[in-house]
């Protein structure tokens, strides 16, 4: 049996194909019922605006062969989305390398007391960290100082830097950083009780830090203030979220950690 065409429509009746032109801006063109020419100034989803020379403006939709390309018959659709800007900038405020790759690990390392710390440096320092090939580690306690040094057993090609809370004149970590001696080794510190106060307060929503009297746990304390659950690992999830780059960090923590990197990686 003959195969027949189910489209019945006289071959001379039928239009050819025209090409799709994606609506960019700018693109000059003429609607083909109107006869109204203008440049595209906007696209959204079933529709164009077109803007003549006299900057008048009329919104089209966009349907097939409807509108006219240097006299040719065309069929507008819309743009595709562009694709996201990749960031210029680490969190750290370090221009970004895309595509880099990390470096193999340095015998050097960071080393800084707490968890916290080591979460807090590697969501804002970790791009630059992986760049440099360089490892935080962290120390259970300040009090473990001299016996981590020791065991490192720092060298010129093996430096280690070390990062300390509550580095204030006269207070037990001064007087423990001060007992490391090594030319290869340096340790610094911030002023702070913990770490979470070297975010900002304004980045958290709230007016300050509030004062916890001595004695008391300190981050308790501050949970109680605050109205927050009592779960202090639940609290630093939630401060933690809301620290998007340096700009969210207290300068006293950015200088410190800048100057460890700089130690460690220095030729």
């Amino acid at each position: 049996m003959r195969a027949y065409d189910p489209d019945l429509t006289p071959r001379w009746k039928k239009q050819s194909p025209v090409p799709e032109v994606p609506a960019e801006p700018d693109l000059v063109v003429e609607e083909a019922g109107t006869g109204f020419c203008g440049a595209v100034v906007g696209c959204e989803a079933g529709a164009v605006t077109l803007e003549d020379r006299f900057g008048r403006r009329r919104v089209f939709p966009l349907v097939p062969r409807g509108f006219l390309l240097e006299g040719r018959p065309v069929t507008l659709v819309r743009p595709a989305a562009p694709a996201p800007a990749r960031p210029s900038r680490t969190a750290s405020g370090s221009v970004a390398v895309p595509g880099a790759r990390a470096r193999v690990a340095r015998a050097g390392r960071i080393y800084v007391e707490g968890r916290h710390d080591a979460e807090l440096v590697e969501k804002v320092w970790g791009d630059d960290l992986r760049i440099e090939g360089v490892v935080v580690e962290y120390l259970e306690g300040v009090d473990d100082l001299p016996a981590v040094v020791r065991d490192f057993r720092p060298g010129p090609d093996a430096r280690l830097g070390v990062l300390v809370d509550h580095l204030v004149p006269g207070s037990k970590e001064s007087r423990i950083a001060a007992s490391v001696t090594d030319p290869h080794v340096l340790v610094v510190g911030h002023p702070y009780v913990d770490v979470w106060q070297a975010v900002k307060p304004s980045s958290l929503g709230i007016p300050a830090w509030p004062d916890v009297p001595h004695g008391r746990d300190w981050k308790t304390g501050v949970c109680r203030a605050l109205g927050w659950p009592g779960n202090t690992g639940a609290a630093w999830r939630r401060i933690l979220d809301r620290v998007r780059s340096y700009r969210d960090l207290e300068p006293a923590l950015l200088g410190r950690v800048e100057e460890l990197i700089d130690f460690v990686t220095a030729p």
